[in-house]
């Protein structure tokens, strides 16, 4: 990973209400949501949510697909798990088990 792509994830992630839609379709799994119920679980007006999906998907943190006339939002795995692995690279002098319960988690929900 790239400082620039990491810079640009973090920056995303970086605003409480981007930060909630994030959360949330991290806890809806690879299925993902369709715009609307985004929009009703954390009760956000249809254009503030567009501009906040735009961002987290500009940062490569989420994706949308297009089902019917739906749009679902999904997490971009692999890429959160890129970004932790990134952070943690160089943890701890070497020290394995201090990193552990990352690793364990980067591996259990994005692997």
């Amino acid at each position: 990973m790239k400082q620039q792509d990491a810079i640009d994830a973090l920056s995303a992630l970086a605003q409480s209400r981007r930060l909630d839609v994030f959360r949330l379709l991290v806890k809806a799994g690879r299925s993902g949501l369709p715009a609307g119920e985004i929009a009703e679980a954390l009760s956000v007006p249809a254009n503030t949510l567009s501009a906040q999906l735009g961002i987290l998907s500009q940062a490569g943190l989420i994706e949308g697909r297009r089902e019917g006339r739906s749009i679902i939002y999904s997490v971009q795995f692999d890429a959160v798990s890129d970004l932790i692995v990134w952070l943690m690279e160089d943890c701890c002098a070497g020290e394995r088990d201090v990193a552990g319960p990352v690793q364990f988690a980067a591996n259990r929900c994005c692997g």
